[in-house]
């Protein structure tokens, strides 16, 4: 049984899942789906009742009959190399790949349709207060006045896109960015716009999940941090990020999380205040954790190799309920 990774060529996140695989004898196959067709072919027949497929990339072939999990890790948008691209051949090659993919038995990390709507950064910030995680005081609007009430109310504010990309290509990370004081939020009406409380942090946190895995890390804020840097991506820092346990009521809460998005993994992002709080901030259904595993020495890459490789149903589910385990550094 073959272990499917759809992501773009440069991806050292999976570069580093590959090894692993191929360290156990696991079958793995790699392909972008811009590629498609071309370099990647596929092909499906659904005859008496069956259905068999196969998908082809360089020297390989599979059968999709054959695939034990597929894991949706940073795939680019089908039919985007092609000589003559359009937006209807995009639209049929990413019909008949992912219909024919959801067509099979295999495993999803995550799947497509899960993975879409937890993009949704409302809905996440939803989700995360059903689930009883802490959320700062979170506005999208695009009524000016609405947004003056807001900072009215809560004076220290930041500022974030709604989507959390710019749509381009390769997509741009747009940072965090923390409003002035004297801003008349007149810009608003131009379209969505999501202010937020600031949370005064020491620390980030980011915190991995794999099936029934946590694997958390904490980067300390400075002392002498510029309180301007509000986002860790962009903030200049050399503090390292250091392995850390998560708190049972954090743990319980991204449980029920995880269930109702139905998600196989994800990367959370929290902010700890002063009282030792972890806020939430978002949860990327397919973040990186490269540069986390990197300083932490997490096994974060070997864990994901695990749940993809593991026969069967999801190993993390259990009478319907995922079970989560901490996991030491």
């Amino acid at each position: 049984m073959t272990v499917l990774i759809l992501t773009c060529e440069q991806d050292v996140t999976a570069d580093m899942v590959v090894a692993r695989l191929d360290g156990t004898g696991v079958p793995v196959v790699r392909l972008d789906p811009a590629d498609l067709p071309g370099g990647v072919a596929l092909s499906g027949e659904y005859v008496h009742g069956t259905f068999r497929g196969h998908l082809s990339t360089g020297d390989r072939l599979v059968s999709m009959s054959g695939l034990r999990s597929v894991w949706v890790r940073r795939p680019g948008v089908p039919a985007t190399r092609v000589a003559e691209a359009s937006a209807w051949l995009t639209e049929e090659s990413t019909q008949a790949l992912y219909g024919m993919l959801r067509s099979t038995g295999a495993r999803w990390m995550n799947h497509p349709d899960a993975a879409r709507r937890a993009r949704h950064k409302p809905w996440q910030l939803h989700l995360a207060q059903r689930s009883g995680l802490p959320v700062p005081a979170t506005t999208i609007t695009t009524f000016p006045q609405a947004a003056r009430d807001f900072a009215a109310r809560f004076p220290d504010l930041v500022v974030k896109p709604v989507s959390g990309a710019h749509p381009q290509e390769p997509p741009r990370a747009v940072p965090t960015s923390r409003v002035a004081p004297e801003t008349d939020f007149s810009a608003v009406a131009f379209g969505p716009t999501l202010l937020q409380r600031r949370v005064a942090k020491r620390a980030d946190i980011r915190l991995t999940c794999v099936g029934d895995r946590l694997f958390a890390a904490r980067k300390p804020v400075g002392p002498d941090a510029d309180p301007d840097e509000v986002d860790v991506r962009f903030a200049v820092s050399t503090a390292p990020w250091h392995p850390v346990e998560t708190p049972p009521r954090i743990a319980a809460s991204v449980h029920r999380y995880l269930q109702d998005a139905q998600l196989a993994y994800g990367a959370f992002d929290f902010a700890e205040d002063a009282d030792g709080i972890w806020w939430f901030l978002e949860c990327n259904q397919s973040g990186q954790f490269g540069f986390v595993e990197i300083e932490t020495n997490q096994p974060i890459a070997g864990a994901v190799a695990d749940w993809l490789a593991a026969p069967g149903p999801d190993p993390a589910i259990s009478n319907g309920r995922p079970h989560f385990t901490e996991c030491p550094g």
